[in-house]
Protein backbone atom coordinates (compact mmCIF):
# COMPACT_ATOMS: atom_id res chain seq x y z
CA UNK A 1 0.00 0.00 0.00
CA UNK A 2 0.93 3.58 -0.18
CA UNK A 3 2.61 5.83 2.23
CA UNK A 4 0.93 9.16 2.82
CA UNK A 5 2.19 11.93 4.49
CA UNK A 6 -0.54 14.28 5.69
CA UNK A 7 -0.12 17.96 6.83
CA UNK A 8 -2.60 20.26 8.14
CA UNK A 9 -1.76 24.35 8.37
CA UNK A 10 -0.25 24.84 11.89
CA UNK A 11 -2.67 26.59 14.36
CA UNK A 12 -0.83 29.82 15.63
CA UNK A 13 -0.23 29.70 19.26
CA UNK A 14 -1.76 32.62 20.34
CA UNK A 15 -4.78 31.34 21.87
CA UNK A 16 -7.89 28.33 20.87
CA UNK A 17 -9.22 28.40 17.60
CA UNK A 18 -12.94 28.63 15.57
CA UNK A 19 -14.63 26.42 14.14
CA UNK A 20 -13.38 28.06 10.79
CA UNK A 21 -9.92 26.81 11.70
CA UNK A 22 -11.00 23.37 12.77
CA UNK A 23 -12.81 23.00 9.52
CA UNK A 24 -10.34 24.39 6.85
CA UNK A 25 -7.65 22.30 7.95
CA UNK A 26 -7.13 20.20 11.07
CA UNK A 27 -10.38 18.33 10.92
CA UNK A 28 -10.70 16.98 7.64
CA UNK A 29 -6.85 16.12 7.43
CA UNK A 30 -7.90 13.73 10.58
CA UNK A 31 -10.75 12.49 8.51
CA UNK A 32 -8.64 11.57 5.30
CA UNK A 33 -6.21 10.27 7.67
CA UNK A 34 -8.39 7.32 9.67
CA UNK A 35 -9.90 7.04 6.28
CA UNK A 36 -6.54 5.90 4.69
CA UNK A 37 -5.50 3.83 7.92
CA UNK A 38 -8.61 1.89 7.71
CA UNK A 39 -7.86 1.04 3.77
CA UNK A 40 -4.55 -0.15 4.96
CA UNK A 41 -2.26 2.44 3.88
CA UNK A 42 0.99 3.40 5.66
CA UNK A 43 -0.21 7.27 7.48
CA UNK A 44 1.81 9.62 9.03
CA UNK A 45 -0.40 13.38 9.86
CA UNK A 46 2.20 15.83 11.04
CA UNK A 47 1.00 18.94 12.47
CA UNK A 48 2.28 21.81 15.18
CA UNK A 49 1.82 24.77 16.82
CA UNK A 50 3.16 27.66 15.08
CA UNK A 51 4.79 29.92 18.11
CA UNK A 52 7.19 32.19 16.77
CA UNK A 53 6.61 35.74 15.30
CA UNK A 54 5.01 38.99 16.87
CA UNK A 55 1.94 38.18 18.08
CA UNK A 56 3.51 35.28 20.33
CA UNK A 57 5.69 38.10 21.83
CA UNK A 58 2.59 40.00 22.27
CA UNK A 59 0.42 37.58 23.88
CA UNK A 60 3.00 36.44 26.68
CA UNK A 61 3.44 40.24 27.45
CA UNK A 62 -0.19 41.04 28.27
CA UNK A 63 0.37 37.58 30.65
CA UNK A 64 2.60 38.65 32.20
CA UNK A 65 4.85 35.49 31.21
CA UNK A 66 8.50 34.93 29.35
CA UNK A 67 7.53 33.62 25.52
CA UNK A 68 8.92 30.88 26.02
CA UNK A 69 6.16 29.37 28.86
CA UNK A 70 3.64 31.32 27.34
CA UNK A 71 4.36 28.85 23.98
CA UNK A 72 4.66 26.00 25.89
CA UNK A 73 1.25 26.64 28.07
CA UNK A 74 -0.73 27.55 24.89
CA UNK A 75 0.53 24.22 22.97
CA UNK A 76 -0.69 22.29 26.01
CA UNK A 77 -3.83 24.08 26.04
CA UNK A 78 -4.11 23.86 22.29
CA UNK A 79 -3.21 19.86 22.19
CA UNK A 80 -5.84 18.99 24.63
CA UNK A 81 -8.76 20.71 22.69
CA UNK A 82 -7.63 18.62 19.37
CA UNK A 83 -7.48 15.41 21.73
CA UNK A 84 -11.20 16.68 22.36
CA UNK A 85 -11.74 16.40 18.77
CA UNK A 86 -10.10 13.29 18.40
CA UNK A 87 -7.79 14.07 15.81
CA UNK A 88 -5.50 11.30 15.46
CA UNK A 89 -2.18 12.89 14.45
CA UNK A 90 0.87 11.06 14.77
CA UNK A 91 2.30 13.89 16.28
CA UNK A 92 1.88 17.51 17.31
CA UNK A 93 4.46 19.03 17.49
CA UNK A 94 5.95 22.74 18.10
CA UNK A 95 7.58 25.08 15.47
CA UNK A 96 9.87 26.14 18.25
CA UNK A 97 11.38 22.66 18.63
CA UNK A 98 15.68 22.39 18.52
CA UNK A 99 14.91 19.99 15.41
CA UNK A 100 13.02 23.20 13.67
CA UNK A 101 16.04 25.48 14.11
CA UNK A 102 18.60 22.66 13.09
CA UNK A 103 16.60 22.38 9.80
CA UNK A 104 15.72 25.99 9.37
CA UNK A 105 19.10 26.97 9.92
CA UNK A 106 20.43 24.48 7.93
CA UNK A 107 17.74 25.53 4.76
CA UNK A 108 18.92 29.09 5.24
CA UNK A 109 22.72 28.37 4.94
CA UNK A 110 21.88 26.51 1.59
CA UNK A 111 19.74 28.81 -0.08
CA UNK A 112 22.89 31.60 0.71
CA UNK A 113 24.97 29.02 -0.41
CA UNK A 114 23.24 28.70 -3.72
CA UNK A 115 22.85 32.61 -4.25
CA UNK A 116 19.45 32.70 -3.29
CA UNK A 117 19.55 35.08 0.03
CA UNK A 118 20.66 38.72 -0.15
CA UNK A 119 21.64 41.06 3.17
CA UNK A 120 19.64 44.41 2.29
CA UNK A 121 19.43 47.97 4.29
CA UNK A 122 15.71 48.90 4.66
CA UNK A 123 14.23 51.92 7.09
CA UNK A 124 12.45 50.53 10.01
CA UNK A 125 10.56 52.01 13.05
CA UNK A 126 12.37 52.15 15.91
CA UNK A 127 11.59 52.96 19.33
CA UNK A 128 14.26 54.77 22.21
CA UNK A 129 12.33 53.92 24.93
CA UNK A 130 12.14 50.04 24.28
CA UNK A 131 15.86 50.05 22.63
CA UNK A 132 14.77 48.05 19.65
CA UNK A 133 13.36 48.23 15.68
CA UNK A 134 9.87 47.35 16.25
CA UNK A 135 8.21 44.62 13.46
CA UNK A 136 5.42 45.89 11.87
CA UNK A 137 2.71 44.45 14.18
CA UNK A 138 4.66 46.20 17.32
CA UNK A 139 3.38 49.68 16.21
CA UNK A 140 0.21 50.51 16.43
CA UNK A 141 -2.08 53.86 16.29
CA UNK A 142 -5.12 55.59 14.02
CA UNK A 143 -5.66 53.66 10.73
CA UNK A 144 -5.74 56.67 8.17
CA UNK A 145 -8.76 55.37 6.09
CA UNK A 146 -11.79 54.60 8.88
CA UNK A 147 -10.14 56.25 11.96
CA UNK A 148 -9.81 52.89 14.09
CA UNK A 149 -6.94 53.37 16.94
CA UNK A 150 -5.98 50.62 17.49
CA UNK A 151 -4.88 49.68 14.16
CA UNK A 152 -1.30 48.05 13.61
CA UNK A 153 1.47 48.88 11.54
CA UNK A 154 0.90 46.17 9.05
CA UNK A 155 -3.04 45.85 8.70
CA UNK A 156 -5.94 47.70 10.07
CA UNK A 157 -8.11 44.50 11.50
CA UNK A 158 -11.48 47.32 11.35
CA UNK A 159 -11.22 48.06 7.88
CA UNK A 160 -8.43 45.23 6.51
CA UNK A 161 -6.69 47.70 4.13
CA UNK A 162 -3.14 46.81 4.39
CA UNK A 163 -0.61 49.37 6.05
CA UNK A 164 2.84 50.40 6.41
CA UNK A 165 4.01 51.49 10.57
CA UNK A 166 4.46 55.25 8.75
CA UNK A 167 0.87 55.42 7.49
CA UNK A 168 -0.50 55.53 10.80
CA UNK A 169 -1.37 57.98 12.76
CA UNK A 170 -0.38 59.11 16.06
CA UNK A 171 2.10 55.62 16.13
CA UNK A 172 2.68 54.23 19.33
CA UNK A 173 4.95 50.86 20.28
CA UNK A 174 2.61 47.89 21.08
CA UNK A 175 5.16 47.35 24.24
CA UNK A 176 5.85 50.00 25.81
CA UNK A 177 3.13 52.24 24.42
CA UNK A 178 5.96 55.32 24.09
CA UNK A 179 5.38 57.75 20.71
CA UNK A 180 8.79 58.56 20.67
CA UNK A 181 9.51 56.63 17.65
CA UNK A 182 12.31 57.11 14.77
CA UNK A 183 12.81 55.36 11.34
CA UNK A 184 16.32 54.12 11.34
CA UNK A 185 18.48 51.98 8.76
CA UNK A 186 18.76 48.02 9.52
CA UNK A 187 19.84 45.61 7.71
CA UNK A 188 17.66 41.94 7.08
CA UNK A 189 17.92 39.27 4.97
CA UNK A 190 16.06 38.78 1.86
CA UNK A 191 14.58 35.50 0.20
CA UNK A 192 15.30 36.36 -3.69
CA UNK A 193 12.38 34.75 -4.85
CA UNK A 194 12.38 36.55 -8.01
CA UNK A 195 14.67 34.56 -9.41
CA UNK A 196 12.77 31.68 -8.80
CA UNK A 197 10.05 32.47 -10.24
CA UNK A 198 10.24 30.43 -13.56
CA UNK A 199 11.35 27.22 -11.89
CA UNK A 200 7.96 27.63 -9.28
CA UNK A 201 5.60 28.60 -12.43
CA UNK A 202 7.19 25.35 -14.17
CA UNK A 203 6.55 23.08 -10.68
CA UNK A 204 3.01 24.91 -10.06
CA UNK A 205 2.22 23.82 -13.87
CA UNK A 206 2.76 20.43 -13.31
CA UNK A 207 0.30 19.70 -10.25
CA UNK A 208 -2.11 22.71 -10.65
CA UNK A 209 -4.69 20.79 -13.32
CA UNK A 210 -4.69 17.56 -10.14
CA UNK A 211 -5.58 20.44 -7.37
CA UNK A 212 -9.20 21.79 -6.45
CA UNK A 213 -9.82 24.69 -8.72
CA UNK A 214 -9.15 27.20 -5.35
CA UNK A 215 -5.94 26.36 -4.65
CA UNK A 216 -4.39 26.14 -8.43
CA UNK A 217 -6.44 29.80 -9.17
CA UNK A 218 -4.57 31.63 -5.96
CA UNK A 219 -1.53 30.07 -7.21
CA UNK A 220 -1.93 31.23 -10.40
CA UNK A 221 -2.67 34.50 -9.29
CA UNK A 222 0.46 35.06 -6.83
CA UNK A 223 2.38 34.09 -9.95
CA UNK A 224 0.93 36.12 -12.54
CA UNK A 225 1.52 39.10 -10.49
CA UNK A 226 5.75 38.14 -9.65
CA UNK A 227 7.16 36.80 -7.10
CA UNK A 228 9.33 39.54 -5.01
CA UNK A 229 12.02 39.24 -3.10
CA UNK A 230 10.73 38.83 0.77
CA UNK A 231 12.23 40.07 4.09
CA UNK A 232 13.16 36.79 6.09
CA UNK A 233 14.54 38.36 9.27
CA UNK A 234 12.90 40.41 12.16
CA UNK A 235 13.79 41.86 14.63
CA UNK A 236 12.58 39.99 17.54
CA UNK A 237 13.47 37.76 20.61
CA UNK A 238 11.82 35.01 19.86
CA UNK A 239 12.31 33.02 16.80
CA UNK A 240 14.62 30.80 14.60
CA UNK A 241 17.82 32.95 15.50
CA UNK A 242 19.93 33.55 12.02
CA UNK A 243 23.32 31.28 12.34
CA UNK A 244 26.47 33.15 13.52
CA UNK A 245 28.37 31.37 11.43
CA UNK A 246 26.90 32.54 8.24
CA UNK A 247 25.90 36.08 9.16
CA UNK A 248 27.47 36.97 12.50
CA UNK A 249 27.07 40.42 12.05
CA UNK A 250 22.95 39.87 11.85
CA UNK A 251 23.50 37.37 14.75
CA UNK A 252 24.99 39.34 16.81
CA UNK A 253 22.15 41.89 16.64
CA UNK A 254 19.85 39.18 17.54
CA UNK A 255 18.22 39.01 14.15
CA UNK A 256 15.82 35.76 13.51
CA UNK A 257 14.21 34.16 10.71
CA UNK A 258 10.66 35.31 9.84
CA UNK A 259 7.92 32.79 11.08
CA UNK A 260 6.34 32.45 7.54
CA UNK A 261 10.12 31.18 6.52
CA UNK A 262 10.22 28.98 9.28
CA UNK A 263 6.93 27.60 9.77
CA UNK A 264 6.32 25.17 7.20
CA UNK A 265 9.98 23.75 7.52
CA UNK A 266 8.28 22.91 10.96
CA UNK A 267 6.55 20.29 8.78
CA UNK A 268 9.84 18.43 8.30
CA UNK A 269 10.97 19.55 12.03
CA UNK A 270 7.71 18.03 13.37
CA UNK A 271 8.62 14.84 11.68
CA UNK A 272 12.05 14.92 13.07
CA UNK A 273 10.64 15.26 16.22
CA UNK A 274 8.21 12.08 16.10
CA UNK A 275 11.63 10.00 14.81
CA UNK A 276 13.48 11.20 17.36
CA UNK A 277 11.13 10.06 20.16
CA UNK A 278 12.05 6.55 18.73
CA UNK A 279 15.07 6.52 16.15
CA UNK A 280 15.53 2.79 16.13
CA UNK A 281 12.11 2.34 14.26
CA UNK A 282 11.34 5.84 12.93
CA UNK A 283 13.23 7.06 9.80
CA UNK A 284 11.73 10.50 8.79
CA UNK A 285 13.88 11.32 6.45
CA UNK A 286 12.14 8.63 4.23
CA UNK A 287 9.07 10.59 4.03
CA UNK A 288 10.87 14.04 3.37
CA UNK A 289 14.29 13.11 1.40
CA UNK A 290 14.39 11.50 -1.68
CA UNK A 291 10.62 10.60 -1.27
CA UNK A 292 9.16 11.32 -4.47
CA UNK A 293 8.84 8.30 -6.17
CA UNK A 294 7.90 6.61 -2.55
CA UNK A 295 5.57 9.09 -0.59
CA UNK A 296 1.96 10.69 -1.41
CA UNK A 297 1.95 14.25 0.30
CA UNK A 298 -0.95 16.00 1.03
CA UNK A 299 -1.18 19.37 2.51
CA UNK A 300 -4.82 20.67 4.44
CA UNK A 301 -5.27 25.01 4.76
CA UNK A 302 -7.72 27.59 4.32
CA UNK A 303 -7.55 29.34 1.37
CA UNK A 304 -5.48 32.25 3.29
CA UNK A 305 -2.48 29.91 3.49
CA UNK A 306 -2.30 28.84 0.20
CA UNK A 307 0.37 31.18 -1.93
CA UNK A 308 2.56 30.42 1.30
CA UNK A 309 2.26 26.55 0.65
CA UNK A 310 1.98 26.56 -3.18
CA UNK A 311 4.85 28.96 -3.94
CA UNK A 312 6.48 30.77 -1.28
CA UNK A 313 7.55 27.29 0.76
CA UNK A 314 7.70 25.40 -2.67
CA UNK A 315 10.04 28.57 -4.07
CA UNK A 316 12.31 27.92 -0.75
CA UNK A 317 12.83 24.30 -1.69
CA UNK A 318 13.50 24.54 -4.65
CA UNK A 319 16.07 26.61 -3.86
CA UNK A 320 17.81 24.99 -1.50
CA UNK A 321 18.82 22.41 -3.86
CA UNK A 322 18.00 19.33 -2.22
CA UNK A 323 15.56 16.61 -2.98
CA UNK A 324 12.88 17.44 -0.13
CA UNK A 325 9.66 16.17 -0.94
CA UNK A 326 7.17 18.46 -2.08
CA UNK A 327 3.34 18.80 -2.06
CA UNK A 328 1.72 16.41 -4.47
CA UNK A 329 -2.11 17.62 -3.83
CA UNK A 330 -3.06 20.67 -1.57
CA UNK A 331 -6.55 20.52 -0.19
CA UNK A 332 -7.69 24.02 0.29
CA UNK A 333 -10.89 25.35 1.56
CA UNK A 334 -12.97 28.30 1.83
CA UNK A 335 -14.39 30.28 4.75
CA UNK A 336 -16.51 29.10 7.03
CA UNK A 337 -18.30 31.80 8.26
CA UNK A 338 -20.78 32.54 11.68
CA UNK A 339 -24.15 33.85 10.24
CA UNK A 340 -22.52 35.25 6.85
CA UNK A 341 -19.79 37.66 8.84
CA UNK A 342 -15.95 36.42 9.47
CA UNK A 343 -15.25 34.11 12.87
CA UNK A 344 -12.68 36.07 14.21
CA UNK A 345 -9.91 34.88 17.20
CA UNK A 346 -9.14 38.79 17.84
CA UNK A 347 -12.55 39.63 18.64
CA UNK A 348 -14.14 36.50 19.83
CA UNK A 349 -16.54 36.56 17.06
CA UNK A 350 -18.18 32.79 16.45
CA UNK A 351 -17.72 29.62 18.36
CA UNK A 352 -14.13 28.48 19.42
CA UNK A 353 -13.26 24.80 19.76
CA UNK A 354 -12.90 24.44 23.58
CA UNK A 355 -16.34 26.35 23.92
CA UNK A 356 -18.00 23.86 21.51
CA UNK A 357 -16.25 20.74 23.20
CA UNK A 358 -18.75 22.24 26.37
CA UNK A 359 -21.77 22.19 24.98
CA UNK A 360 -21.71 18.64 23.17
CA UNK A 361 -19.12 15.47 22.22
CA UNK A 362 -17.01 16.05 19.19
CA UNK A 363 -18.88 14.03 17.06
CA UNK A 364 -21.54 16.66 16.82
CA UNK A 365 -19.29 19.21 15.32
CA UNK A 366 -16.63 16.43 13.77
CA UNK A 367 -19.89 15.70 11.18
CA UNK A 368 -21.47 18.91 11.05
CA UNK A 369 -18.24 20.54 10.04
CA UNK A 370 -17.37 18.20 7.59
CA UNK A 371 -21.06 18.07 6.36
CA UNK A 372 -20.90 21.40 5.83
CA UNK A 373 -17.43 22.19 4.72
CA UNK A 374 -16.43 25.06 2.64
CA UNK A 375 -15.20 23.14 -0.57
CA UNK A 376 -17.11 25.10 -3.52
CA UNK A 377 -17.50 28.32 -1.85
CA UNK A 378 -18.35 30.05 2.03
CA UNK A 379 -20.44 28.18 4.21
CA UNK A 380 -22.06 30.05 6.56
CA UNK A 381 -22.42 28.54 10.24
CA UNK A 382 -25.88 29.36 12.08
CA UNK A 383 -27.08 27.66 15.07
CA UNK A 384 -30.49 26.61 13.23
CA UNK A 385 -28.65 25.03 10.61
CA UNK A 386 -26.57 23.09 13.65
CA UNK A 387 -29.44 22.08 15.03
CA UNK A 388 -31.21 21.00 12.01
CA UNK A 389 -28.80 18.74 10.83
CA UNK A 390 -27.80 17.22 13.87
CA UNK A 391 -31.80 16.05 14.66
CA UNK A 392 -32.20 15.02 11.08
CA UNK A 393 -29.16 13.06 10.24
CA UNK A 394 -27.79 12.23 13.49
CA UNK A 395 -30.31 11.69 15.89
CA UNK A 396 -33.08 10.35 13.83
CA UNK A 397 -31.74 8.83 10.90
CA UNK A 398 -28.79 6.93 12.41
CA UNK A 399 -29.09 6.79 16.56
CA UNK A 400 -32.60 6.22 16.33
CA UNK A 401 -32.04 3.32 13.84
CA UNK A 402 -29.42 1.68 16.53
CA UNK A 403 -31.99 2.27 19.09
CA UNK A 404 -34.48 0.83 17.80
CA UNK A 405 -33.09 -2.09 16.19
CA UNK A 406 -31.36 -3.59 19.60
CA UNK A 407 -33.90 -2.41 21.56
CA UNK A 408 -36.79 -4.34 20.29
CA UNK A 409 -34.27 -7.14 19.45
CA UNK A 410 -33.69 -7.17 23.36
CA UNK A 411 -37.02 -6.44 24.14
CA UNK A 412 -38.32 -9.64 21.68
CA UNK A 413 -35.03 -11.52 21.18
CA UNK A 414 -33.24 -11.52 24.62
CA UNK A 415 -29.71 -10.32 24.59
CA UNK A 416 -28.17 -12.55 21.72
CA UNK A 417 -28.43 -11.41 17.90
CA UNK A 418 -31.55 -13.87 16.79
CA UNK A 419 -31.25 -16.70 13.94
CA UNK A 420 -34.34 -16.44 12.11
CA UNK A 421 -35.10 -17.56 8.36
CA UNK A 422 -32.91 -17.00 5.34
CA UNK A 423 -32.21 -14.02 3.73
CA UNK A 424 -34.74 -12.93 1.14
CA UNK A 425 -35.08 -10.89 -1.56
CA UNK A 426 -35.43 -7.60 0.20
CA UNK A 427 -32.38 -8.47 1.72
CA UNK A 428 -30.80 -8.94 -1.71
CA UNK A 429 -31.96 -5.85 -2.59
CA UNK A 430 -30.65 -4.26 0.57
CA UNK A 431 -27.16 -5.92 0.16
CA UNK A 432 -26.91 -3.96 -3.17
CA UNK A 433 -27.65 -0.88 -2.28
CA UNK A 434 -25.53 -1.18 0.24
CA UNK A 435 -22.83 -2.10 -1.98
CA UNK A 436 -23.61 0.61 -4.16
CA UNK A 437 -23.70 3.31 -1.68
CA UNK A 438 -20.10 2.01 -0.21
CA UNK A 439 -18.57 2.43 -3.74
CA UNK A 440 -19.75 5.88 -3.66
CA UNK A 441 -18.48 6.68 -0.19
CA UNK A 442 -14.89 5.22 -1.21
CA UNK A 443 -15.00 7.47 -4.64
CA UNK A 444 -15.96 10.68 -2.58
CA UNK A 445 -13.37 10.29 -0.04
CA UNK A 446 -10.58 9.15 -2.68
CA UNK A 447 -11.55 11.81 -4.34
CA UNK A 448 -11.50 14.58 -1.14
CA UNK A 449 -14.60 15.84 -1.23
CA UNK A 450 -15.93 15.65 2.11
CA UNK A 451 -19.65 17.10 1.65
CA UNK A 452 -20.25 14.72 -1.01
CA UNK A 453 -18.96 11.65 1.33
CA UNK A 454 -20.92 12.72 4.02
CA UNK A 455 -23.76 12.90 1.50
CA UNK A 456 -23.20 8.99 0.98
CA UNK A 457 -22.66 8.00 4.64
CA UNK A 458 -25.89 9.48 5.28
CA UNK A 459 -27.35 7.82 2.66
CA UNK A 460 -26.02 4.46 3.88
CA UNK A 461 -27.46 5.37 7.20
CA UNK A 462 -30.63 5.95 5.52
CA UNK A 463 -30.78 2.54 3.66
CA UNK A 464 -30.95 0.78 7.03
CA UNK A 465 -34.02 3.14 7.41
CA UNK A 466 -35.76 2.57 4.47
CA UNK A 467 -35.14 -1.40 4.73
CA UNK A 468 -36.41 -1.35 8.33
CA UNK A 469 -39.62 0.48 7.65
CA UNK A 470 -40.26 -1.81 4.17
CA UNK A 471 -39.84 -4.93 6.61
CA UNK A 472 -41.84 -3.37 9.53
CA UNK A 473 -40.25 -6.16 12.07
CA UNK A 474 -42.78 -4.74 14.97
CA UNK A 475 -45.76 -6.26 12.31
CA UNK A 476 -43.94 -9.38 11.68
CA UNK A 477 -43.40 -10.69 14.33
CA UNK A 478 -47.18 -11.06 15.00
CA UNK A 479 -47.45 -13.44 11.60
CA UNK A 480 -43.07 -14.13 10.77
CA UNK A 481 -41.53 -14.65 13.97
CA UNK A 482 -38.46 -16.03 12.19
CA UNK A 483 -38.77 -13.53 9.34
CA UNK A 484 -39.01 -10.79 12.33
CA UNK A 485 -35.79 -12.14 13.61
CA UNK A 486 -34.02 -11.83 10.01
CA UNK A 487 -34.99 -8.43 9.69
CA UNK A 488 -33.30 -7.50 13.00
CA UNK A 489 -30.55 -9.55 12.30
CA UNK A 490 -29.64 -7.53 8.86
CA UNK A 491 -30.08 -4.34 10.65
CA UNK A 492 -27.63 -5.73 13.45
CA UNK A 493 -25.37 -5.88 10.66
CA UNK A 494 -25.89 -2.56 9.17
CA UNK A 495 -25.12 -0.97 12.58
CA UNK A 496 -21.89 -3.29 12.71
CA UNK A 497 -21.10 -2.03 8.67
CA UNK A 498 -21.95 1.67 10.03
CA UNK A 499 -19.87 1.53 13.08
CA UNK A 500 -16.72 0.53 10.56
CA UNK A 501 -17.22 2.92 7.73
CA UNK A 502 -18.34 5.78 10.13
CA UNK A 503 -15.09 5.79 12.14
CA UNK A 504 -13.64 8.35 10.21
CA UNK A 505 -16.15 10.94 10.61
CA UNK A 506 -17.77 10.06 14.23
CA UNK A 507 -14.74 7.67 15.43
CA UNK A 508 -16.56 7.87 19.36
CA UNK A 509 -19.94 6.79 18.53
CA UNK A 510 -18.34 4.58 15.70
CA UNK A 511 -16.90 2.85 18.82
CA UNK A 512 -20.09 2.64 21.00
CA UNK A 513 -21.94 0.92 17.89
CA UNK A 514 -18.92 -1.47 17.10
CA UNK A 515 -18.38 -2.23 21.38
CA UNK A 516 -22.40 -3.05 21.18
CA UNK A 517 -21.75 -6.28 20.14
CA UNK A 518 -19.94 -9.06 21.61
CA UNK A 519 -18.05 -10.70 18.84
CA UNK A 520 -15.19 -13.14 19.53
CA UNK A 521 -12.54 -11.80 16.60
CA UNK A 522 -13.61 -8.28 15.75
CA UNK A 523 -10.57 -6.80 13.48
CA UNK A 524 -12.16 -5.75 10.32
CA UNK A 525 -10.56 -2.24 9.64
CA UNK A 526 -13.25 -2.11 6.50
CA UNK A 527 -15.86 -3.61 4.96
CA UNK A 528 -15.35 -5.39 1.30
CA UNK A 529 -18.30 -5.22 -1.20
CA UNK A 530 -19.12 -8.61 -0.46
CA UNK A 531 -19.30 -8.21 3.05
CA UNK A 532 -21.63 -4.96 2.37
CA UNK A 533 -23.48 -7.49 0.14
CA UNK A 534 -24.28 -10.42 2.04
CA UNK A 535 -24.46 -8.53 5.57
CA UNK A 536 -22.94 -11.59 7.62
CA UNK A 537 -20.35 -10.40 9.77
CA UNK A 538 -22.19 -10.45 13.24
CA UNK A 539 -23.33 -14.06 12.91
CA UNK A 540 -26.75 -14.93 15.15
CA UNK A 541 -25.93 -15.87 18.62
CA UNK A 542 -23.91 -12.73 19.05
CA UNK A 543 -24.06 -11.04 22.71
CA UNK A 544 -24.82 -7.78 22.62
CA UNK A 545 -25.78 -4.79 24.83
CA UNK A 546 -28.20 -1.47 24.11
CA UNK A 547 -25.97 1.65 24.38
CA UNK A 548 -27.39 4.87 25.91
CA UNK A 549 -28.81 6.94 23.58
CA UNK A 550 -26.25 7.69 20.98
CA UNK A 551 -27.43 11.28 19.45
CA UNK A 552 -29.34 13.79 21.71
CA UNK A 553 -32.00 15.66 19.88
CA UNK A 554 -31.43 19.03 20.20
CA UNK A 555 -34.73 20.82 21.24
CA UNK A 556 -36.28 25.14 20.75
CA UNK A 557 -35.09 25.93 23.99
CA UNK A 558 -31.22 24.50 23.32
CA UNK A 559 -31.47 26.80 19.95
CA UNK A 560 -32.36 29.64 22.43
CA UNK A 561 -29.87 29.09 24.69
CA UNK A 562 -26.98 28.58 21.88
CA UNK A 563 -27.65 32.00 20.41
CA UNK A 564 -28.21 33.75 23.77
CA UNK A 565 -24.87 32.76 24.77
CA UNK A 566 -23.09 33.07 21.39
CA UNK A 567 -25.38 35.47 19.33
CA UNK A 568 -27.64 35.05 16.45
CA UNK A 569 -27.66 36.28 12.93
CA UNK A 570 -25.77 40.01 12.95
CA UNK A 571 -27.67 43.02 12.57
CA UNK A 572 -28.36 44.48 9.20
Amino acid sequence: MARHLITSALPYINGIKHLGNMVGSMLPADVYSRYLRQRGHDVLYICATDEHGTPAELAAKEQGLPVADFCAQAHDAQKAVYDGFALAFDYFGRSSSPQNVEITQHFARRLDENGFIEERAIRQVYSPADGRFLPDRYVEGTCPHCGYDKARGDQCENCTRVLDPTDLINPRSAISGSTDLEVRETKHLFLLQSKLQHEVEEWVSRHEEDWPQLASSIARKWLNEGLHDRAITRDLDWGVPVPADTWPELAAEGKVFYVWFDAPIEYIGATKEWADLDPANRDWKSWWYEADDTVRYTEFMAKDNVPFHTVMFPATELGVREPWKKVDYVKAFNWLTYYGGKFSTSQKRGVFTDQALDILPADYWRYFLIANAPESDDSSFTWEHFTATVNKDLADTLGNFVNRVLSFSKKRFGEEVPAGSAAGEAEARLGEQITELLAEYETQMEALQFRKAAAALRALWSAGNSYLEEKAPWLEIKTDKDGAALTLRTAMNLIHLYAVVSEPFIPSTAKTMREAFTLTDDTAAWVTADEARTLASVPAGTPFTVPPVLFAKLTDEDLEAYKERFGGAPAA
